[in-house]
């Protein structure tokens, strides 16, 4: 499990970086315009967590899906009944959304702190 939460960190991570990367201009656009650096930490991380809950959302649900899949294919479906579906679900879901949502918020701090640094001049410049 461990491993598992620091591949999501790295993969997280580059794909907030590349997100980053790719609105230099608009990052400069919103520091010449009188954005301070608190604002931008605060815009990237409200959309880290929007990102982080709706992709553990999506993710949860799949996950217990094919769980209870696997389980009836291994055993048999009429074994499964209503109320251990629901139950499985009400205990995991909310532990792997916020888990999820966690794991993005830590994995944003560093392209946020890049993008929150970022000097207007040089970012206006930026050729991608």
């Amino acid at each position: 499990m461990t491993l598992s939460a620091i591949l999501c960190l790295v993969g997280i991570t580059n794909t907030i970086l590349m997100s980053v990367t790719e609105r230099f201009r608009e990052i400069g656009t919103l520091k010449c315009l009188g954005a301070i650096n608190g604002f931008v930490v605060r815009l990237f991380l409200i959309e880290s967590a929007f990102v982080g809950v709706v992709a553990s959302l999506f993710g949860g649900i799949i996950g217990c899906l094919l769980a209870l899949l696997q389980v009836g294919a291994a055993f048999e479906f009429s074994l499964l009944g209503g109320t251990i579906c629901l139950q499985s679900f009400t205990a995991s879901l909310p532990k792997a959304v916020g888990l999820g949502t966690v794991l993005t918020l830590l994995a944003s701090l560093y392209p946020t702190y890049i993008a929150s640094r970022m000097k207007p001049v040089d970012a206006m410049r930026a050729e991608i």
